[in-house]
Parts: C-alpha cells; structure tokens; sequence
C-alpha cells in the first residue's frame, strides 16, 4: 500500500469515527428526550412504537479480591512444598 493510500484510509477512517462519535451523542439525546417524555412510567405507546425504559440495579462481586485468601493459602500449603520438593 503506498503511501497515499494510507493517508486516504486513514482520512476515511477519521471521517467514520467522528461520524460514529456525532452518531452516538444524537442517540443519547434522543433518549434522554423519550426518558424525559416518559416521566415516572416504565412503558408507553407512540403509534407503532412500543417505548419501554427501566431501572436495572445490579449488583457484582469482586471475585478476584474472593480468589486472593486462597491463593495465599495454597502458596502456603505444606502439602503444596512436599509436591515442590520431590519435583
């Protein structure tokens, strides 16, 4: 590829991005108007649109801080340096 068509493609894929970029803020917007429009409902009916929007609480465990006390407890585990020892 030369050099030309490199800075072409890389022209294009600026272009995209940017398009991707002023893409993604009209969506947010649009959604914050519907939410807005919406209120306190979770669903409402505008001509063929079903427009529902919810409140989802999640909740997630660390399960690398749960993997931790077992990992040391194993580096420290006599069994762990018998099988070290008659390797």
């Amino acid at each position: 590829m030369s050099i030309n068509e490199i800075e072409t493609k890389a022209r294009e894929l600026r272009e995209l991005q940017i398009l991707i970029d002023e893409a993604t803020a009209e969506t947010k917007a649009l959604e914050d108007a519907l939410k807005a429009a919406m209120g306190d409902a979770e669903e409402i009916r505008a001509g063929a649109y079903k427009i529902m929007w919810k409140a989802v609480t999640s909740a997630r465990i660390d399960t690398g801080v749960l993997r931790r006390p077992y990992q040391t407890l194993q580096q420290h585990s006599p069994r762990k340096a018998l099988c070290a020892a008659s390797a």
